[in-house]
């Protein structure tokens, strides 16, 4: 670009050079993310995807959108850019799954103040190798440089998720029944929530990144950084054969909040605590901020990060496969009657 022509911008604190360059490294990262349907390459106004119908008597669109939270303060107190975008494509497309959706293509946007390409080529890396994971494509996003909008060094992340579903497959939970099985998936640790909680109480241990997490035999910056899981994969291969009632994404708001959305009115889910193995960032979290477990359910994942539930005849076939797979999976509780008005998850410790 001309500098003459640029020179205002430039004054202004905005490196159209900087972008420019930037646009040039993601095409190979959002080439390497391409699946059927891509029809455009990055630089237009739009993308372009054309979604493979067949087999679908009625195909809906399903979507979300999502951030990572206050993890992106610790991303950049670590100095660890490579994974955060893996928790953000993680966010959504474990969001639509759960509808049974299969994800399409991602989008997302990336905001700071003062441009640094090779942190923000390691961000949107991170959103490239999250997509594959998921078999979705990169389809687009934007890159924003915003003089004094955000303090030095700090950025911001926001993602979105455009999936497919045939009508007559969407997993709601309307058919769930007394007596159905709840199957955990386990997670890679805190995933994307919770942060500013986790944030306040790493200050008050006094723990630095490179200080190991007592119990964990890892650093601090390792466990906290670690990026959420994508359940896709795994989950797609069990649907493809095996009915599933319904799915809980435990996300912010932990058992308590997430895994009602998915119950009818009349019945109540009774998680027997302990059932699961307990990573140690749990604990540690636990006895640092003296908190019940009750709280932590309330708050965080406490190491089940995807819920399915299935038929009681299902169930030892579902838990089969995935222990062939090496699949961390425990059968966490049962679906039982709800009295009155009572609360939809009882841990039963």
């Amino acid at each position: 670009m001309s500098q003459s022509r640029a020179k205002a911008y430039t004054a202004a604190g905005v490196d159209i050079d900087a972008g420019n360059s930037l646009v040039s490294r993601f095409k190979t990262m959002v080439a390497d993310t391409h699946v059927h349907g891509v029809v455009s390459d990055i630089g237009g106004f739009g993308g372009l995807f054309r979604p493979d119908l067949s087999g679908m008597e009625s195909p809906v669109l399903v979507s979300s959108t999502d951030g990572v939270g206050t993890k992106l303060k610790l991303a950049v107190a670590f100095d660890r850019h490579d994974t955060i975008g893996i928790d953000l494509v993680a966010m959504s497309v474990n969001d639509i799954l759960v509808q049974g959706a299969k994800p399409l293509f991602f989008l997302d946007y990336f905001a700071t103040g003062v441009l640094d390409v090779e942190r923000t080529a390691q961000v949107v890396q991170g959103v490239a190798n999250g997509c594959k994971q998921a078999g979705c494509a990169l389809l687009g996003g934007e890159t924003a440089e915003m003089p004094d909008m955000y303090p030095a060094g700090e950025y911001d992340l926001a993602g979105f998720c455009v999936g497919i579903v045939d009508n007559a497959h969407i997993v709601d939970g309307s058919s769930i029944r007394v007596g159905d099985v709840i199957i955990g998936l386990g997670s890679s640790g805190v995933h994307s929530n919770g942060y500013s909680l986790v944030r306040k109480l790493l200050a008050e241990s006094g723990l630095k990144a490179d200080d190991e997490l007592p119990g964990s035999g890892r650093s601090v910056a390792d466990v906290l950084i670690e990026p959420t899981r994508i359940y896709v994969d795994i989950v797609r291969k069990l649907m493809r054969d095996l009915p599933v009632k319904g799915m809980v994404h435990i996300t912010g708001g932990g058992f308590f909040d997430n895994i009602p959305r998915v119950l009818p009115r009349a019945v109540t889910a009774e998680i027997q605590f302990g059932s699961w193995q307990m990573l140690p960032v749990f604990n540690w979290l636990r006895e640092q901020g003296q908190l019940s477990w009750d709280e932590m359910l309330q708050i965080f994942n406490c190491s089940i990060g995807y819920v399915l539930i299935v038929e009681p005849d299902v169930a030892e076939e579902v838990m089969s496969r995935l222990h062939a797979q090496k699949e961390p999976a425990w059968v966490i509780g049962r679906i039982d009657r709800r009295s009155g008005d009572s609360e939809q998850v009882n841990i039963i410790y």
